[in-house]
């Protein structure tokens, strides 16, 4: 099976890196592992954030694993040349429409939370956002207003079809954990919120055995502050589900420790830790790696059909922090690489 590697910019070569050690301890030689270059080391590079040759790794390969993009320096460039591209370049181009990010708590870093120890231990959540659509997605531009004013807009359009598909994506989902299932949106003052929550409402008919519940987003970001512990699945639109899963991140710990996959209709899935770049600590060796080796393992599941090695990568990093270890993120001392080392410790 072939790993298509995209690193990209900032601490993503770091964590990247241990994810790949995880991988060939657990896999041996089982995977093929080809690297290519995403975000702003491709511009920099090849003049484009997702290189012909990359798109091409990406198209051979059965699962794409991100390290980050985004690169400050190169902001003033045009909106199509920018790092950022790069992922969303992806996702169109293979149809990932879904973008699972599982947020749980560790019962040894509960002291770590943002929030009161009682309320944080109830933080195990499935937030499946809609990643391919939305205002990411739609027409955007600037232009000139009849006064001579400079205004901007972005365009936030679903149909359909597309909640359809990610919504049973997410009911799915809840039918293999609590069978709950809550959909977020904006239906009080967005045509388009009113659209999904009618959509997932007719979806919702076919999984009888799931609850359904609507909230408002500004009260579901209240609400897994104030009781993370209601919520099972999360299903929701790209923009609100961007902000609601960083938000859930803190929740738990940290940005560092969450992953994320992105799938489509088939079985080829990009796997990414949710963090960004962080060009603050790039190189600097300190970067939390726990949530790209965390996303290896949900690519061993979904995409290589390989769910008993993806347990052996969750078990052994439950095992590296029980065992102490820690990134300056979650209150410790190690480096990336000595987190690396702790979790390979756990696997042997």
């Amino acid at each position: 099976m072939l790993i298509a590697l995209c690193p990209g910019d900032g601490v993503g070569p770091e964590v990247i890196a241990e994810a790949v050690r995880v991988l060939k301890a657990v896999c041996g030689e089982s995977l093929t592992l080809e690297e290519s270059p995403v975000g702003g080391a491709a511009y920099r590079a090849y003049g484009h954030p997702l290189p012909a040759a990359t798109l091409d790794l990406a198209r051979r390969a059965d699962a794409i694993l991100f390290g980050a993009v985004g690169d400050a320096t190169l902001d003033s460039l045009e909106r199509r040349l920018r790092p950022e591209q790069a992922i969303l370049g992806l996702r169109r181009e293979f149809g990932l429409f879904a973008n699972l990010r599982p947020t749980r708590i560790f019962p040894e870093l509960v002291e770590g939370s943002v929030l009161r120890p009682d309320i944080a231990r109830g933080m195990d959540v499935l937030i499946v956002r809609e990643s391919n659509g939305d205002v990411y997605f739609g027409d955007k531009g600037r232009r000139m207003t009849g006064n001579e004013r400079r205004q901007a807009y972005d365009l936030m359009s679903y149909d359909e079809d597309e909640i359809m598909r990610v919504a049973r994506v997410g009911f799915e989902a809840a039918r293999g954990r609590r069978q709950k299932l809550c959909s977020v949106g904006k239906a009080n003052v967005l045509e388009t919120s009113e659209l999904w929550r009618d959509v997932v409402s007719e979806v919702s008919a076919g999984f009888p055995d799931v609850e359904l519940k609507h909230m408002y987003a500004d009260n579901a970001a209240m609400q897994l502050i104030r009781n993370p512990g209601q919520f099972d699945v999360i299903v929701t639109g790209n923009l609100f589900g961007d902000i609601l899963s960083d938000e859930a991140s803190m929740c738990a710990g940290s940005i560092g420790m969450q992953p994320s996959a992105t799938l489509g209709a088939g079985s080829k899935g990009l796997y990414e830790p949710i963090h960004g770049s962080a060009p603050d600590i790039a190189g600097a060796g300190i970067a939390n790696p726990l949530g790209a080796i965390l996303s290896a393992s949900m690519m061993l599941r979904y995409s290589l059909g390989r769910p008993l090695d993806a347990v052996r990568i969750e078990d052994a990093v439950a095992g590296a922090i029980k065992s102490g270890a820690r990134t300056r993120d979650i209150g410790g001392t190690m480096s990336t690489s000595q987190m690396g080392d702790a979790v390979l410790a756990a696997i042997a």
